[in-house]
């Protein structure tokens, strides 16, 4: 997928997966739409990147801002990569197993909130994503576009307390062949990254040495967490490799619980 004179969406992209994913496609020619609520962050990041690239606020609970977002980078170029790697807000309650310790079940508000932001929203950027897509006049290979969801390896194998998340992120691995066979006729691509272990803001204060040395021992080879950049590298490779389709790569140094 060459992606000169062509726009890029990265929900979440001023995060950790995000900015890395971003920086690399915009020295290959994109302008990038980060679309996110870290609005300090978003913002020196579209002025680092330059090339006309722009920040939009985006709320990925609320589907009017998500198509807002995919407007704005239609109308800044062709959109020709839709990367998909937000979180989103905390949950309702703290969570946990199923049944807890006090016998108590798990809140379906929990459950439902946590599908809705690692499962429904990402459905909902992929659709409207496309939906512009199809739209685009086809490159070689009658391509007209790429979008990347962000799974985890938690969709393969959860662990204890990650039901709902488990659920979501098993979805997103669910629905990338399905949802690629069913753009394939519009030249639209489909892949998803699931991660393991990495070190982005959503360790919040713990500082790189303590998350290191907590997950970082988990990971058989190389023997550390990820750096952000090695998902971007993989975004990047994906975007370029049009035979890249309908799939989810684990990105986790071999890790399985």
């Amino acid at each position: 997928m060459d992606l000169t004179n062509a726009s890029v969406l990265v929900t979440g992209g001023a995060g950790g997966f995000g900015g890395a994913t971003a920086r690399r496609l915009a020295k290959k020619g994109a302008k990038v739409v980060i679309a996110d609520v870290a609005d300090e962050r978003g913002q020196a990041l579209a002025e680092e990147l330059g090339n006309g690239s722009v920040y939009v606020r985006t709320d990925i609970m609320d589907e009017s801002s998500i198509a807002r977002a995919v407007e704005t980078a239609a109308g800044l170029a062709p959109l020709r990569a839709a990367v998909i790697v937000h979180g989103g807000p905390p949950p309702p309650d703290a969570g946990g197993r199923v049944i807890n310790r006090e016998g108590k079940r798990l809140s379906m508000a929990h459950f439902t909130q946590q599908v809705h932001v690692f499962l429904s929203s990402a459905f909902c950027v992929s659709s409207y994503a496309a939906e512009v897509m199809a739209r685009n006049e086809p490159l070689a290979s009658n391509q007209r576009g790429v979008i990347i969801n962000t799974a985890s390896i938690a969709g393969f194998e959860g662990q204890p307390g990650q039901t709902p998340y488990s659920a979501a992120k098993g979805g997103i691995i669910g629905m990338t062949l399905t949802m690629a066979r069913d753009l394939a006729p519009l030249g639209i691509r489909c892949m998803a990254i699931a991660p393991g272990a990495f070190f982005t803001f959503a360790y919040g204060k713990m500082s790189e040495e303590e998350a290191y040395e907590r997950w970082g021992k988990l990971v058989p080879n190389p023997k550390r967490m990820g750096d952000p950049d090695e998902y971007g590298m993989l975004a990047e490779q994906i975007v370029q490799n049009d035979f890249l389709n309908g799939t989810t790569i684990r990105l986790d140094g071999a890790q399985r619980f």
